[in-house]
């Protein structure tokens, strides 16, 4: 009874009282948020990898690339996959004057293939022997506006002819211009002439070699500027 008294006196005052304040909300991370959070983890995880690779790459430098051969000079296209290689004919080596003047152009890729390491596709147990896509036109300077061209393979060990034929430089190419019979068809007596004809203007086996040297340093190289340029848009 004394309790119940005690609150009926106090009931007058109890609207007076200040009420409990609520707890906070409880705030939920907003889907923009999350979407930011894993992107900066994509982001700064794919820079930790590209920066591995380019450290890794830096410690596994191949040897310097070797000078071109004698008479050629070098336009290594930095930041594409192909490389030029130039050298003038001179008249005394060509023969027959004015005619016998002539560039030579070497056009070769990166290495865009390989084989087993025996070409009858048997396995030996040994590294594969990589392929370089070579075109080559000689032009004469007495006519500038056409050119003979050579389709060729640079193996490690092997210049290859694959078709001859002649190009207009001073027009449009038809689409579909004949190129004539694969060379590996043409009297061996002919394939012979195109060989000898290629070899006295340094288009050979060395050369094949060289251009394998060259392009396993080029490849390197090319492959540290690309991810250096990944990793300079990425960091933008």
């Amino acid at each position: 009874m004394a309790l119940l008294r005690r609150l009926l006196r106090l009931r007058p005052h109890l609207g007076t009282l200040p009420l409990p304040s609520p707890p906070p909300p409880r705030l939920l991370p907003s889907r923009t948020y999350i979407s930011d959070m894993r992107r900066s983890a994509f982001v700064d995880r794919l820079l930790r990898g590209l920066r591995s690779e380019i450290s890794f790459l830096a410690n596994t430098t191949p040897p310097a690339p070797p000078a071109p051969p004698a008479a050629f000079s070098l336009d290594e296209r930095p930041g594409e996959q192909w490389i030029r290689l130039n050298r003038a004919f001179p008249a005394a080596e060509g023969g027959g004057g004015e005619e016998g003047e002539e560039e030579v152009r070497v056009d070769a890729t990166l290495v865009d293939g390989a084989l087993p390491p025996t070409r009858s596709g048997a396995e030996t147990g040994g590294p594969p022997r990589y392929h370089i896509s070579v075109r080559v036109e000689v032009s004469k300077a007495a006519r500038p506006g056409v050119a003979l061209t050579f389709v060729c393979s640079a193996w490690p060990d092997e210049m290859e002819v694959e078709r001859v034929f002649p190009v207009r430089r001073d027009g449009p190419t038809p689409a579909r211009q004949y190129v004539g019979r694969e060379f590996r068809e043409l009297d061996e007596e002919m394939q012979t002439a195109v060989r000898e004809f290629l070899e006295q203007r340094g288009v050979d086996d060395d050369l094949a070699a060289f251009l394998h040297s060259y392009v396993e340093s080029k490849e390197h190289s090319e492959l540290v500027r690309w991810l250096k340029n990944v990793e300079g848009y990425i960091k933008k």
